[in-house]
């Protein structure tokens, strides 16, 4: 598994903007990111978009006059990545004491519940 690069918080906001659509054009991604903005937002959404190129975490469809921009790197690998350094940093890698402080300090709805033990008993046949 490819180590997922370190992204800033502006650049998670256009990640979970492509997650959402598929695939989106700079002005899309300007106008759902920043509504009502004008030149400047779509620059800095442009510089946001070429420094996720660079980090490989998007893909540029450049066959269309507007080019097309698709997530590379998933919202679960994020996840999992991160979760990984945190469990590395505070708990000396076990993931153990930091699923357990989450269960414990979060409440759960009844659908998560049933994924967590899905998960745990490793069903993964069966849908939440």
């Amino acid at each position: 598994m490819r180590k997922v690069p370190d992204v800033s918080d502006a650049e998670l906001a256009v990640l979970h903007a492509l997650w959402e659509r598929g695939e989106a054009t700079i002005r899309q991604l300007t106008d759902r990111l920043y509504p009502g903005g004008g030149p400047a937002y779509y620059s800095t959404v442009q510089k946001l978009l070429e420094r996720l190129e660079v980090k490989d975490c998007v893909r540029r469809d450049r066959s269309a006059m507007a080019h097309m921009f698709r997530a590379r790197v998933s919202r679960e690998a994020l996840i999992g990545q991160q979760l990984r350094e945190m469990a590395e940093k505070l708990c000396g890698g076990s993931m153990a004491p930091l699923l357990t402080h989450l269960l414990h300090a979060e409440s759960l709805s009844a659908r998560d519940r049933r994924e967590l033990r899905r998960v745990l008993n490793h069903d993964y046949s069966v849908k939440p």
